[in-house]
């Protein structure tokens, strides 16, 4: 029995855990990633934040001052999509990201609808819904090729 356990253990898909994304101002972005995502920050120090979320997935914010850089387009993760759990949610999203920009753009693509915007260090933020988890996706967001 135990065997068959460790079977299926081995056979089951990893999943993001944590996302560590540097920031400028980490008040600004605490308050920010708390409301569109709706994260409880649990830890924090002078430059580091932690935000949970129910299903448990973290988010480090990191501040490194207001000369940092995020070069778009160089090597390395460059944004996340999120996903929202519902609709209302969507646009309950939608409504966080025009409080911090007046660039927004709603879009419909493959059976979803995407929401996106930019974070206050001005960094891409997608949410859309349904999520990878209610509707698979058949073919690349083109969104994907824009940098």
């Amino acid at each position: 029995m135990i065997e068959a356990l460790d079977q299926i253990l081995v056979r089951a898909p990893l999943k993001l855990a944590s996302i560590v994304m540097f920031v400028t101002d980490l008040d600004r972005s605490v308050d920010f990633y708390s409301t569109l995502l709706n994260l409880e920050p649990t830890l924090r120090d002078d430059t580091v934040a932690l935000l949970v979320a129910p299903g448990g997935y973290q988010l480090y914010l990191r501040a490194l001052g207001p000369r940092a850089s995020h070069p778009l387009g160089g090597i390395g993760a460059q944004y996340a999509l999120w996903s929202a759990a519902s609709e209302a949610d969507l646009d309950r999203c939608e409504a966080a990201m025009r409080q911090e920009s007046t660039r927004v753009v709603v879009t419909q693509h493959d059976g979803f609808r995407m929401v996106e915007g930019r974070d206050p260090d001005d960094v891409p933020v997608i949410v859309s819904y349904p999520g990878p988890d209610l509707v698979a996706r058949r073919e690349i967001v083109p969104r994907i090729y824009g940098w």
